[in-house]
């Protein structure tokens, strides 16, 4: 990696670990897609999710005790099954459908509640969260809003559905390095040396987005979340039809 990438690269580790502290996402959307395109998908997915790990390992620590135990350990049932069926398919990701679905997960944030109710506060409906976005967290990286709308519409406040998603993403990102062991491998040990000095610029940066949570009311953290995960959506949406389309 050329030294003015690696200084890019852990900038865009810090400021998309700032993000994800504030609203819990869209931090991993924006640095998924720089690391597609710095890697193969593959590869990219893995490097991801070793940093999205530690980012929501310190992210879940900071905000503990407000982690809904019974919310995670029913979406971890979800999320299992989902690693199981995908390694049953021998399931391998193309760059640009990673794109595309990146760029089509914010719609789910704007169905309207009377179209479709979905609360992890229900157990049926926590275990089928776990299933939608663990499957979407092997297969492109990132769950991206289909985690959100189990949340965003329950009473939880934000300190609560931040801690909790982040605990649920670590056993995800968890899942997701296994899956990708094998191409996380390709990389050569100078590469590596950059993602683990990476490491600190996440916690790093969680633990400012933390301290600027405490300051955003619900209200603003829910209007500004959705907001940013379209900008986001769309700018994928567009790279990915481009490369459909040559």
């Amino acid at each position: 990696m050329a030294f003015p990438v690696a200084l890019l690269f852990l900038a865009v580790v810090f400021s998309t670990s700032v993000l994800s502290g504030v609203f819990g996402m869209a931090g991993g959307l924006v640095l998924l897609g720089f690391l597609l395109a710095w890697l193969p998908a593959a590869t990219a997915i893995a490097v991801h999710g070793v940093i999205q790990l530690t980012a929501n390992a310190s992210r879940a620590w900071l905000s503990r005790r407000f982690i809904e135990w019974r919310i995670v350990g029913m979406i971890a049932c979800g999320v299992l099954i989902a690693a199981a069926l995908l390694t049953l398919v021998r399931y391998s990701p193309s760059e640009t459908v990673v794109l595309i679905v990146l760029g089509l997960m914010p719609v789910m944030v704007w169905i309207p509640k009377r179209w479709f109710h979905f609360d992890v506060s229900r157990p049926g409906h926590a275990v089928m969260c776990g299933l939608v976005s663990g499957g979407l967290t092997i297969a492109v990286g990132v769950s991206g809003p289909t985690i959100d709308i189990g949340f965003i519409r329950t009473q939880l406040d934000r300190r609560t559905v931040v801690a909790t998603k982040a605990t649920i993403q670590v056993i995800a990102h968890s899942l997701k390095i296994l899956f990708y062991w094998q191409a996380a491998m390709a990389m050569d040990s100078g590469e590596w040396g950059w993602v683990a000095l990476a490491i600190p610029f996440a916690f790093l940066g969680t633990r400012t987005g933390n301290l600027v949570l405490s300051r955003l009311t619900d209200d603003g953290f829910r209007y500004w979340t959705r907001w940013i995960v379209t900008v986001v959506g769309a700018y994928y949406l567009i790279r990915g039809l481009m490369g459909l389309f040559g």
